[in-house]
């Protein structure tokens, strides 16, 4: 794992554990807040517009598809970010309320999505400090 790699799982990975953690914390207000944001075009536009730099410059800097898991899961990370920002930028305001509110339900699978971010940033945080498990 190179030293960018091993920076870039500790970033995401203390990232994705202490957003999800204060997500659960206050899961209604999480909800509201993020469909007051999914109404609302201008900071929507700001929001994918955040999240184009934020997965333009993972994917410059790591694009790489092998070496283990936590290496493809940074690179993975980086293309979704870039992907979400690209759909938020490209999609109507009506068409990306219904895409995110209908399509994925957010709120029906809050549980879900946030479980899933704990437990990657979980992984990720562990591979950024003590590195790749000896083989």
């Amino acid at each position: 794992m190179t030293p960018r790699t091993r920076f870039l799982c500790s970033l995401i990975g203390f990232y994705f554990v202490l957003v999800a953690l204060c997500m659960l914390a206050r899961r209604e207000a999480t909800v509201e807040i993020v469909e007051a944001l999914i109404h609302n075009a201008p900071l929507m536009l700001m929001a994918g517009m955040i999240a184009v730099a934020a997965g333009l410059a993972l994917v410059i800097s790591h694009n790489i598809w092998s070496g283990g898991a936590a290496t493809i899961i940074v690179t993975l990370v980086g293309w979704a970010a870039l992907a979400k920002g690209l759909l938020i930028l490209l999609l109507p305001p009506n068409a990306a309320v219904e895409f995110f509110l209908e399509t994925m339900r957010f709120a029906e699978f809050f549980y879900f999505y946030m479980g899933a971010t704990l437990v990657i940033g979980i992984f990720l945080a562990y591979r950024g400090v003590r590195g790749p498990s000896p083989a």
